[in-house]
């Protein structure tokens, strides 16, 4: 059984993952890092942006390919961190949470680890957060670490 990490390039995953080196050294672990294809198109849409067909497959390619460079690099971090760390990478058409609490279903992981990250304000309010909604559909164990503290 491996942990898995959810990885998204921020600050607080930099910090789960120094975090989950620190206490449990030399175990295995998923680093994943999960991509919206639908969110990205409906951001688009949104800005006034709309692409042809062909053009947002070529683009879901790019973000696909720039999104497993990023899982790459976590498991780098993470190996760094002295974990035995393996990168995957997955995109989503529903939501990063339920890809999240799939995966680790699907390797049995034996610990959840994310960052908190939280969307903040309103938006926070009406979608929450990827840290607090794995933490409630989630049926295994989870670690949410905090961000980092800033200094003054």
């Amino acid at each position: 059984m491996s942990i898995l990490i959810a990885y998204d390039g921020s600050e607080d995953a930099k910090a789960a993952i120094a975090l989950a080196g620190e206490i449990m050294p030399g175990e295995p672990a998923v680093v994943l890092t999960v991509w919206e294809r639908v969110a990205m198109t409906t951001a688009r849409a949104s800005a006034g942006l709309m692409m042809a067909v062909d053009q947002l497959g070529e683009e879901d390619k790019a973000v696909e390919e720039a999104m497993r460079e990023l899982a790459h690099q976590g498991a780098d971090l993470a190996r760094q961190a002295g974990l035995d760390a393996t990168a995957r990478c997955d995109m989503d058409s529903v939501a990063v949470w339920s890809t999240i609490v799939d995966v680790a279903d699907e390797i049995d992981a034996r610990l959840i680890v994310t960052g908190t990250r939280g969307l903040g304000g309103l938006r926070s309010l009406l979608l929450g957060s990827t840290s607090d909604r794995v933490l409630h559909h989630a049926h295994r164990p989870m670690l949410v670490v905090p961000a980092p503290q800033k200094s003054t």
